[in-house]
């Protein structure tokens, strides 16, 4: 092994020695300044030959190296070894089996960014905003976000114990779930149904291959049902595949608009990406749903649809990622992925934060925040002549504060079954019959009162914790404990009427179709003043 690493090394130098004879003059001084640093690597590896107590193989120190080169270029370009990238097929194709929690780097922890619908995780009760710790009881400090979703997963049946940590960074809450990893349906488009008797709602979870067909289906069973407007719902939508995003755009525009435009170095990542058709539902008035958890392809849909005044957002600050991303193979089997370019909505805003200049863990902090002064202060135009600004995500038309947060407690008790104890035993005490589950749909006051006080009275005697509660908490809590009563009560569909019935931002989305016209035109000029 150490011998093939330094020829590896010498063949490297009597390459960068044969382009200096060949280079132009101009770009010798440049070739020699290489040339200098990886003599300075070169260096670096023969003190650690010579020197260091133990036994480190040169593929170690290389895989290091490249890892250190791409996390300095920006926060998501990775490297992935031979061996990973085997696994990562096999969960691709079928023959392993994980969670249904997707990652993101966040002040230097592995922190969820979405929990997929029905999955193991969500059964666990691990929220959006929770913080990886271990896996089975190793630490995941310093892995990278890809290898730690590698490690998540295995054979079907199998179970593996997270640690987490949820709350402030200084005085968090650390708690534990086991999961069974298993083959939960994975669907682009999970919800579709009416929230009242001309709107309809879809929940678009990833830009899945499938997701332009699943979207396409949904809206045209929607416009059956009546709808004459609808809700598209992209929050803690992690993204996906950009030509799925341009497909589910062109649903909604005119043949030749302009869905975003990518920009890189090379050429070849320079690309406008238009529609190819007329949408069947260009015409449709539409309101779309983000947060920050909404990244990456869908903040590129979210923002196309605002710059055009096709849709208005409401919601919260998008996470801010959205670059274009390369494979590239090398000679020892390994592979990179690497950023070529970033996305730039039909305005010309960027939506990616600002990284250079940036530590990494700084970087991460303005996930769903508002991006450096610099990046923010230019304003743009819709084609309505809106001002819209760039930089750290898209800012929704109408925002909607967050909820109240849930405790460490909570993941604790669903862990321990209790939610689920105390739904399944109200449930049993309710009518099966249409009128009942029409009655339940907004009964809070009946929640809140058949439903806390057991559940808070079994946390607080098996978990010995206080489990202090507030208004907006109960809330809360009466909301997810009821909806699972609804489930078992009258099944999954009652499950997520409940759900979008009693949701904040799809209700404040509903108050705006009246005066959509008026919020997607040109802003009116003041009037004259009186004296």
């Amino acid at each position: 092994m150490r011998n093939n690493g330094w020829l590896r090394c010498a063949s490297m130098m009597v390459l960068v020695l044969v382009v200096l004879c060949a280079a132009p003059m101009a770009a010798r001084a440049q070739q020699r300044a290489a040339y200098e640093e990886l003599q300075t690597f070169s260096g670096v590896l023969n003190h650690i030959r010579q020197n260091y107590p133990d036994t480190v193989s040169y593929s170690e120190l290389v895989a290091a190296a490249i890892r250190g080169v791409l996390r300095s270029l920006d926060p998501h370009s990775y490297y992935m070894s031979r061996m990973e990238t085997a696994r990562r097929d096999a969960l691709e194709r079928g023959e392993l089996f994980t969670v249904g929690l997707s990652l993101e780097e966040v002040d230097g922890a592995a922190t969820v960014l979405a929990v997929s619908p029905r999955s193991p995780a969500e059964k666990g009760g691990i929220l959006a905003g929770d913080r990886l710790l271990a896996l089975n009881d190793t630490a995941v400090e310093g892995l990278g976000i890809e290898l730690i979703q590698l490690r998540m997963a295995g054979d079907k049946g199998s179970k593996i114990r997270l640690r987490l940590e949820r709350g402030p960074r200084l005085e968090p809450d650390t708690f534990s779930v086991t999961l069974k990893r298993s083959a939960y349906q994975l669907h682009a488009v999970s919800a579709v149904r009416m929230v009242d008797s001309s709107t309809g709602y879809l929940r678009l979870e990833e830009f899945l291959p499938q997701a332009p067909a699943e979207v396409h289906d949904a809206v045209k069973r929607l416009r059956g049902m009546h709808a004459r407007a609808v809700i598209l719902d992209l929050r803690s939508n992690p993204g996906g595949a950009v030509i799925a995003a341009v497909e589910v755009a062109s649903e909604f525009f005119s043949k030749n608009t302009v869905v975003f435009r990518t920009r890189g170095r090379k050429r070849g990542a320079d690309t406008t990406y238009l529609t190819q058709r007329d949408g069947e539902f260009r015409e449709l008035p539409l309101i779309v749903l983000i947060d920050e958890r909404s990244a990456s392809s869908s903040e590129a849909l979210a923002g196309s649809l605002q710059d055009h005044d096709r849709a208005l957002l409401v919601g919260r600050r998008s996470f801010g990622k959205a670059l274009i991303q390369g494979f590239f193979l090398l000679p020892s089997g390994d592979n990179i992925w690497l950023t070529i370019g970033h996305v730039i909505t039909p305005s010309g805003r960027v939506i990616q934060r600002r990284y250079h200049g940036l530590g990494y863990e700084q970087y991460f902090s303005f996930a769903g925040r508002s991006g450096a002064e610099e990046d923010t202060a230019t304003v743009y135009k819709t084609d309505a002549g809106r001002p819209v600004r760039g930089g750290g995500g898209i800012v929704p038309d109408i925002t909607v504060p967050i909820t109240a947060t849930l405790p460490v407690w909570w993941s604790a008790a669903a862990d321990s079954g209790f939610d689920d104890a105390v739904s399944d035993s109200v449930a049993q005490t309710l009518p099966a019959t249409p009128a009942a589950r029409a009655a339940w749909l907004t009964a809070e006051s009946e929640w809140r009162a058949k439903l806390l006080p057991p559940f808070l009275t079994r946390v607080r005697a098996h978990l010995e914790v206080a489990a202090a509660t507030d208004s907006l908490l109960d809330r809360r809590l009466a909301r997810i404990l009821a909806a699972r009563t609804a489930e078992v009560r009258w099944g999954s569909d009652a499950r997520e009427e409940f759900v979008i019935r009693n949701d904040r931002t799809i209700r404040a989305a509903l108050d705006q179709f009246p005066h959509l016209r008026g919020l997607l035109g040109p802003p009116q000029s003041p009037g004259p003043t009186q004296k």
